[in-house]
This record gives C-alpha cells, structure tokens and sequence, in this order.
C-alpha cells in the first residue's frame, strides 16, 4: 500500500507543490510521474483533434448533412484556423485569471461538451433534435444537360456544427497554448536537459495521437460509421481529463501572475494614435503622466521594460505576418487536398482477387477502402523520420562545415516546399480534370456516399503530402524557434500565442479565399456538381497559392534580410561599446 502524502503547502508566489510523507518516492519520480501524465493528456487530445480534423470534409460532405465540397473545405479550414487563432485567448485567461491547471481543466470540460455535440450530430434522432429535419438530395452525377440549375440553400445543420467546431477550437488551443508550458512546469527542476528531453517527447506524443487517430479513428469513420468514430474521440477526451485529475496530487500548479496584452495595446495605441492618446490622458489623468518610479510597486515588468518588450515586437511581428501565406498552404493538406482525394480512384484495403484464400475476407474486404485521410500520415512520418535525422545527422554535420542556415533562411526553405507541394496539387489536378473532360469517370462508394472520381490512384497525392511535411520542418519549427529565441523572456508567451494566431488567419484567409471564388463565376463555383467538384476548376485556385506564396517568399527574404542585419549591427555596436569600456 503507498505511503500517504501530506497535504500541499503554498510556496513563494502562490506556488503549490506536493509535500512527500515518509516512504514515498523521491522528488525526481514524482515530477517524471506529472510530466508524463502531460504527454498522455496532450496525446489523447491530439488524438481527438485529429479525429475531428481529418475526416470534416467527408462528414459535411456526406448523406448525413450533404454539404457542397467547397462548402464542406471552407468549414474545415474556418474549424482549423479557429483553433490556432484562438490560441491567445486562453493563454491570456490563464495568466489574468485562471492559472493554467484550472485553464486546462476547464477547457477539457469544454472539449467533451463540444465533441459530445459532434456525436449527438452523427445519429438521425440527435441531427432532428438538434438540426431539424433534411430534405434529402443525395450526391447525383453532373447535370447531363448545359441549361440546368442547381441551387444551393443554406447547408444543413451549419448554426449547430458552426457552433460545435468553434467551442471545439476554442477548447483545443487552450489546451495547446497552456499545456507546454504547463508539462514544462513539471519538470523544470530536474535541470535544463530534463526541459529538452520533455520538449522531445511532448512533440513525439503529438504525432503519436495523430498516427492512432489516422490509423484506427479515420478508418472508423469512413468504412463503418461516424458514429463509432465520434464515440472514440469523446471517449479519447473524457480519459484525457480523467487522467489530469487523477494526477493533481501531483502536480506542480501556479496562480495568475498577469499579461502583458494590456501594456502591448497601450503602447500600441500610444505610437499609432497620439492624439487619441493625448485625449485620453486627459479625460483620465490618474497616474498618466507618473514617472516610472513613482508608481507604486507591482508585480511584472516595468513601464521601462514594457517600451523595451514593445520594440522587440514591432521588429518580430513583420517576419512572422510574412509567414501567413504559408499556413493558407499548409493546412489546404486537410481541407482541398482531402476534397482532390476522395475525386480519385481510392482502392479497397483487400483487392479482390483470386489469389485471397479466404472468400469471406474478399467479400468483406471489397467493401473496404483506405481511408482518404491515411495520406495525412505521409506528412506525419516524414516529420517523425526527418527531424531526428535532421536533429542528429544533418545539422551536426552542416555546424562543422560552418553551412547551418539560421532560423530565417530555414524558414524561407521551408515556403518554397509549400509552394511546390500546391504546385503539384495543381497540376494532378488539371490532370484529373482532363479525365473528367473525355468522360472517363469511375463512380466509388466511400462510406454510405458516391464519389465520381477520376480513374488516377489516389497515391498521386502522395507527392504533395510529402512536400507539405518536409515544410513543416523548415518552416513550422524553425518559426517556433524563432519566436521563442527573438522575444524577451518575460514575452516568451504572448510571442508563442501570437505565433500560433498568425497560423490560424492562414487557414481563415484560406476559407475566405475558397469562400470568395466560390460565388458565380468563380473557380469553386460549379452547382451542377451535386456535392462532387467535377465541374470546379480547383486547379486554378491551388495556382494562385502558388503565385500567392512566391510573391510574399521574396518579400519574407527581404524583411528577412534587414532583421538579420539590423541584429548584426546592434551586435557589433554591444562589442564596441564594451571594448570602449
């Protein structure tokens, strides 16, 4: 039986640390206990959210809702960039008012109440309780003749999933901006190798949960049913908070220390708007023209140090806002690129063939395809196999010849492979329309739903998704890096979660563009299609990106270019100071 543990005590700060009763296992055990229970709590949420993301677009798209395909792409992308550009929010939260244990407690709360209303969604009696009855119009090959109409109501449901997917979103970037660092919390006192190691394995738990959901969660969702599906990512989110509460004893928790949002956007509307300023300063003159030292003390940082810390982010934000158009690249891996997929010939798991032995599992078998989704997993297994390889072959080796590119040139590296990964969807896609155009059309069910796709294997995409995932170690990481390594400790945070709200106005100015070219005469815009993009012309829009990204990589390596200088001038100057002194 385990020795009992004495209650916690309050330590400087409001910090709250477990005391050990004696016989019980030393500090060291306890604090790798807290910190893998982070790495199973952030890999069965990623599991969730995975099982959500990748599968969207065939769920809109399905009978079950019967949603357009452009339709279905601007709802995953608006769903994916609410998740990153929420980010802030619940970072904020956490430092003012909640302290992150509580932050993350409730927004896995708020995770099984959004999922939970996702699978209320998958069953008839949950969509009419919810949504209402549909009138039915299944997915019907092209209108046959040049006069007919097509029009498109408002999609189904769209009020009660709309609404699901963004306290979803809100819920999933809480937990990703509050629970690194938490996790990193746990075992900060082991030493700074202990905080590396965490950091290695916290990356390699999250793809670890995007593997099991791809694997087992995706192939539910498209072979069986949603439902089933939709019950494991509740289940994944309800043993995910059943987990952190079960490790609370031993945690180590902190209280609200405060944000530094409010200092930014006084600053901010200090230097763009003076004379409102002045106004305001007017109105409200109460400590407005106070000299830093004599105010009265507080907690954080100085007004000096807020002036310092403002600066640093006038000089980050523009080679962060540059990388934006990379992101409307990169998450079109889950949205257009899924749509392109199913509109491809998709095989069964067990080709029915002679040489089978059992007729059982040939009969069974045909019925099954692989999941569109599956090809999700190239990009995460060229991330799991190129970053070690990257980290301990590649880069060592580039650091001894004096050739290892900093952080920017990676970055700029990594949006060429974006734009040649959109470049190669474009053309299998002008090529898969040349099929559509001769007639040459192989109509596949996928679920409960017909597809008319071209006769081209769907392991074309596999270039595509390949190239997105070589992006994601040049840019996506380095970009973390940068962010982290540029901003003043005491903005470490705010830096981290504008980061990863520039990635979400990627994916919503992806929507808006899709949204955009969707209206008459537009690119996406083909309403005879009846669900399937046969008469889109979504080559087009994966080459705009492409013109789209080339345009702001030259500019990136511009600003680029002048930060990396303006830094070496400011280095040179410290050197020649201190040599005068």
């Amino acid at each position: 039986m385990p020795a009992p543990r004495a209650p916690e005590q309050p330590r400087r700060g409001g910090e709250r640390r477990p005391l050990l009763a004696r016989g019980a296992r030393g500090p060291r055990a306890w604090r790798r206990t807290a910190g893998a229970a982070v790495l199973v709590v952030e890999m069965l949420e990623r599991a969730a959210f995975f099982g959500v993301a990748a599968n969207l677009v065939l769920y809109l798209n399905s009978l079950n809702f019967n949603w357009a395909g452009e339709q279905a792409s601007r709802a995953a992308l608006v769903f994916l960039g609410a998740s990153y550009l929420l980010a802030p929010v619940g970072g904020w939260l956490a430092d003012v008012y909640l302290g992150r244990y509580r932050a993350i407690a409730i927004s896995l709360v708020l995770y099984l109440a959004a999922s939970g209303l996702l699978l209320a969604t998958s069953f008839p009696d949950g969509r009419r309780s919810f949504c209402g009855e549909m009138p039915e119009s299944p997915l019907e090959p092209p209108c046959p003749s040049s006069d007919c109409q097509h029009t498109w109501a408002s999609p189904y449901c769209a009020p009660t999933l709309y609404v699901g997917l963004l306290l979803l979103a809100l819920a999933a970037s809480s937990v990703r901006s509050n629970l690194t660092s938490f996790g990193a919390d746990q075992v900060m006192d082991l030493g700074r190798d202990a905080t590396r190691r965490f950091f290695n394995w916290f990356y390699w738990s999250i793809n670890l949960g995007a593997v099991l959901s791809l694997l087992v969660v995706a192939f539910i969702q498209q072979n069986i049913n949603f439902l089933l599906g939709y019950s494991i990512i509740v289940g994944c989110v309800g043993l995910a908070f059943f987990i952190f509460l079960f490790a609370t004893p031993v945690f180590i928790t902190k209280p609200p220390m405060g944000s530094q949002v409010s200092s930014m956007l006084k600053l901010a509307f200090q230097n763009c708007c003076p004379r409102l300023w002045q106004r305001h300063s007017a109105r409200d003159p109460q400590g407005a023209h106070l000299l830093p030292d004599q105010r009265s003390p507080q907690p954080g940082p100085s007004p000096q140090e807020d002036v310092a810390n403002f600066q640093v982010l006038v000089k980050i934000l523009p080679v962060m806002v540059t990388l934006v158009p990379y992101w409307m690249v990169y998450f079109q891996m889950q949205s257009t690129y899924v749509l392109q997929g199913l509109h491809l010939h998709i095989p069964n798991i067990f080709p029915a063939n002679p040489t089978n032995r059992s007729s059982a599992l040939r009969a069974q078998g045909s019925n099954y395809r692989i999941p569109e989704a599956w090809l999700l997993l190239a990009n995460v297994v060229v991330v799991l196999i190129l970053v070690p390889v990257k980290d301990h072959l590649i880069d060592p080796l580039l650091l001894r010849c004096k050739l290892l590119p900093s952080a920017l040139q990676k970055m700029a590296l990594g949006m060429f492979f974006g734009f040649t990964s959109v470049i190669v969807a474009g053309f299998l896609e002008r090529e898969r329309l040349q099929y559509i155009s001769a007639n040459k059309t192989v109509s596949q069910l996928i679920g409960k739903d017909v597809y008319y796709a071209a006769p081209l294997s769907i392991w074309w995409q596999i270039p595509q998704y390949l190239l997105i995932g070589i992006s994601e170690i040049f840019a996506s990481i380095p970009g973390l890096e940068f962010a982290y390594s540029e901003a003043p400790r005491s903005m470490q945070g705010a830096i981290m979660g504008i980061f990863f709200c520039l990635s979400g106005v990627g994916s919503l100015l992806g929507s808006s563009l899709v949204a955009l070219l969707s209206l008459p005469g537009g690119w996406m815009y083909c309403p005879k299609d009846f669900g399937n993009i046969n008469n889109c012309q979504m080559d087009n829009y994966f080459f705009l990106l492409a013109g789209i990204q080339a345009t702001t990589a030259f500019l990136f390596i511009w600003i680029a270019h002048r930060y990396e200088r303006t830094r070496q001038d400011a280095a040179s100057q410290n050197c020649s100071s201190r040599d005068r002194g």
